[in-house]
């Protein structure tokens, strides 16, 4: 796999030898979950004691093993909510940290512990720094990283918060996904220091992020440098698509076909940046007479709307209800990023204000993506529902 991934692009030299010494294997879990749609919830644990031969497939494979389902809970629906990425990944994101001799590093989400250990390999331990909020999660990874003959500084905490007690670091790395750069990551960091992170909107969670530090009292930039999707931290995950009850709603045709709001990675992504807090998922709706398959969004704060894909211009195919018309704000940005010449998501950037207020814009930070605007007028015909 490491070959491969030379040979890819995906491994530089300067960490091929840090891989090499520290393998993923070393450090995942000897219980973890594949993804099994006969399962209630979706995942089936499969350990290394009762099933070698499937735990060596996955841990070996250039792939996300999930580690962890529902936050450790049983009895939970299913949801990821640890995992040891992808090492094509993970050296992909290494590579953009650009660490050198000396630097004083942050490991935000211990997970498993691989990723401190390949810096702890390049580094050495009293470079390097680790935090992880699951105290379960960060000891089995204190007894991964101890058995490897590894001991960097362990912390158990909000990942948000950095650790200001081995403060300033010359790079902050993070594991898991922000929607929001944390001021505190900013302020734990040398002027000219480097912050790479997953980061997303509610809509796409899909880009890395490079952020530089600026000088104390102005502003840090970053672009956008490649398409990665990640786990969120748990303090940023996004709301649940809940439909407000007893809402008053509109009906009306869609402006657009649904499979063109999440035509790829670059539409999504853009669209992403224009509604914000829009968050969506599909579901077969049971109470459509013709059961067929939709798409519903909301944005937490009591604006939700429905999308239905087979029969989208029919006049009773969209259903939207609150303050904001959810589905107009997803076709309108859709247009946007069509007259904008379809950009990539590496065209995009943050700045980060000295206030910790956070813009983004395309191909320059004095070009800001416009916000929604106004709602449209509301058309289609006015309906309430009985309270329940």
């Amino acid at each position: 796999m490491l070959a491969e991934m030379a040979e890819a692009g995906a491994l530089g030299e300067e960490w091929r030898g840090a891989f090499e010494r520290t393998p993923r294997s070393a450090f995942v879990p000897d219980a973890v979950w594949a993804p099994d749609d006969d399962a209630p919830t979706g995942y089936r644990r499969i350990t290394k004691v009762d099933d070698p031969d499937a735990w060596w497939s996955l841990v070996n494979a250039d792939g996300v093993v999930v580690t962890q389902v529902d936050d450790g809970h049983e009895d939970g629906p299913g949801i990821a909510t640890s995992s040891a990425s992808m090492p094509s990944l993970v050296a992909g994101m290494l590579r953009h940290l650009d660490v050198r001799d000396g630097h004083n590093v942050l490991d935000v989400g211990t997970g498993t512990g691989w990723t401190s250990a390949l810096l702890c390999s390049l580094l050495g331990d009293n470079h390097v720094t680790t935090v992880e909020v699951d105290p379960a999660i960060a000891a089995e990874a204190a007894s991964k990283l101890g058995a490897a003959g590894f001991a960097p500084k362990r912390v158990i905490g909000d990942g948000l918060e950095g650790w200001p007690d081995a403060a300033p670091y010359d790079r902050i790395h993070s594991t898991a996904a922000v929607r929001q750069v944390p001021s505190a990551w900013i302020e734990q960091t040398r002027p000219g220091g480097i912050i790479v992170t997953p980061w997303g909107t509610p809509y796409a969670n899909a880009a890395l992020l490079r952020l530089t530090v600026g000088e104390p009292g102005g502003p840090s930039h970053g672009q956008f440098v490649g398409n990665v999707s990640f786990l969120w931290m748990r303090a940023q995950r996004p709301h649940a698509v809940i439909e407000p009850p007893g809402a008053p709603d509109h009906r009306g045709p869609s402006a657009m076909d649904p499979e063109l709001a999440l035509e790829d990675v670059n539409a999504a992504f853009a669209i992403g940046l224009r509604v914000p807090g829009i968050r969506y998922e599909h579901v077969w709706d049971d109470t459509d007479p013709s059961g067929t398959y939709r798409m519903r969004l909301s944005d937490g704060a009591g604006s939700w709307a429905s999308v239905r894909y087979a029969a989208w211009d029919a006049e009773d195919a969209v259903h939207q209800c609150g303050p904001r018309r959810l589905w107009d704000e997803i076709a309108s940005a859709r247009r946007w990023w069509l007259k904008e010449g379809r950009p990539g998501l590496c065209r995009f950037g943050v700045t980060i204000a000295p206030d910790g207020a956070q813009s983004v814009w395309l191909d320059d930070p004095r070009n800001p993506p416009p916000g929604p605007g106004p709602p449209p007028p509301r058309s289609g015909r006015p309906v309430r529902r009985p309270r329940p």
